[in-house]
Parts: C-alpha cells; structure tokens; sequence
C-alpha cells in the first residue's frame, strides 16, 4: 500500500490505497489547504523524483534537505557528539545515499523535533535506521499524522538527549513548540536550533515569532515574553533556523531579546 504525503506540509499518512480525506496537520489554522485543494504526493515516486542534499555547516554540524524542494522546504540537522548524533527535525524523504551516510558515521541515537510541520517522514527515517527513538512532547501527540510504537513521548519543559544536546519546550507557535540548545556549537560558544519555534527573519540579527506564520497570527505579548525569558537562561551565541540561510552567526542571545522587545512594543 501506498504511505501517502501531503503536498503541502510534508506529514506522511498511514499507508493504504486511496489517500487521507485530508491532513489535519494543514486543516490547523496555523498551516493551510492550497487553492487547488488537498494535494497528495506518494512516497514511492517521491524516491525516484528526489534525492537527499547532504551539507556541511560546521564541525559537529551537517544539514539534510531535498532537491527539489517540497512542502515548506526546511531541512533537518545532524548534531554529532562523542556520546552518539541526533537529528533535529526532519524532511519527507531519506534516500539510499543518505541512510547509508548515517549508518556509517554511527547512526542516530534520537530524532527530535521543533514542531509539528517537521514532523514528516520521522517514522519513515526512524526504521531505515534501525528504530531510532522518536522522542515527542506530550503536548502535541494530537499532530502526530503515522502513529508508530518508535514514538517516545516526553513530558515537562526539559529534555536532555545526550551530553551537551538539551531539548526546551518553550510553546508559542505550538504547545509542544521547542529548540535544541548544543553546547558544543558556534566554537564552544552554544548553538540554539529552532526550526521555526523562534524564526530568523531577513532583517540581519532579528528574529520574530507566531501563532501562524503563513496566516499571520500574531502571539499574545504575554507568550512572547515567557518565551523570551526562558531563551534568556540558555547558552548560546549562535542560532540556527529550519531553512538553510536561516541564520543568526554570532550574537544571537541579544538578537532574541531585542527582538522579542520590539514584538511586544508593536502590540502594545
């Protein structure tokens, strides 16, 4: 049978001969239908028609997307650590080359996520490698499209994935809504990864943050705030989004600060 993906975010369906009504995942005000309606990509034309794009971005650091691109056109992270590698977030596809890549560089010890919208292939990539633990916030199993007994729910704001590798539920854009600080990143300085829990706008040095980026759905002042403060404890000069030239290089601890600063000015 057939795994069937949504077109539009990426998120694999459970497999069967006739596709899905729709994905809840796009049905959410915080993503949405095209205008064409829901659109359905499968998974074995998928392997024919893309391949994995493999980059290094820093020592410890490479990138995983797809070309072409699909979906929202992110790319997943591979942190690796002398206690093993993790990846944050993910993409729809994992090739032959890919897979293989990873085997040998001493597979994954655990996939974690920054939100629901990379959620896409997880289970898909989890079994290539061998069953990788899928670990998931409590707070958002609801958007979870291909349940798997790979899924490793955890609860609270704290997670710690290996030495130096610490996931933190922060919320905003979902209630499970999270970022990976690496301390080992930026040259020892810390690395925040954040898909698009905070996201790096093309201003230089500024982030912003949304309920719904697509639909613009602002967050309340408040939630900004909060998370503003819980980033204001971690360690990190360097903050990588969930796009390739989503990047803050240096300084990046003043820029979500400063950032969340200016947010909370415009709504008041």
């Amino acid at each position: 049978m057939t795994v069937w993906i949504c077109k539009t975010c990426g998120a694999h369906h459970p497999p069967g001969d006739a596709p899905p009504l729709g994905c809840a995942i796009c049905l959410d005000e915080r993503q949405y239908v095209g205008a064409n309606g829901q659109e359905w990509l499968d998974r074995d034309s998928l392997r024919t028609s893309h391949a994995n794009d493999w980059r290094e971005i820093e020592p410890g650091l490479s990138g995983i997307g797809l070309v072409p691109t699909i979906a929202i056109g992110q790319r997943a992270l591979l942190v690796q650590t002398p206690a093993g590698n993790v990846l944050w977030d993910c993409v729809p596809m994992l090739d032959d080359t890919t897979a293989a890549r990873l085997l040998a560089l001493g597979g994954v010890k655990a996939m974690c996520f920054s939100h629901p919208h990379f959620y896409t292939g997880m289970v898909e990539w989890s079994e290539a490698l061998g069953g990788v633990p899928i670990r998931l916030p409590e707070a958002d199993l609801a958007h979870v499209m291909r349940p798997s007994p790979l899924i490793e729910p955890w609860s609270g704001d704290r997670l710690d994935i290996l030495p130096g590798v610490t996931v933190h539920r922060l919320g905003g854009h979902f209630a499970g809504s999270s970022v990976l600080e690496w301390a080992a990143g930026a040259e020892g300085k810390g690395a925040l990864l954040v898909g698009d829990t905070i996201q790096v706008v093309p201003a230089a040095g500024w982030v912003s943050f949304m309920r719904s980026y697509p639909n613009l759905i602002p967050l309340p002042a408040h939630e900004v705030g909060r998370i503003a403060g819980r980033v204001a404890g971690l360690t990190f000069d360097r903050i990588y989004g969930g796009w390739w030239d989503k990047v803050i290089a240096s300084d990046a601890k003043a820029a979500v600060a400063r950032s969340a600063a200016r947010y909370i000015r415009a709504l008041d």
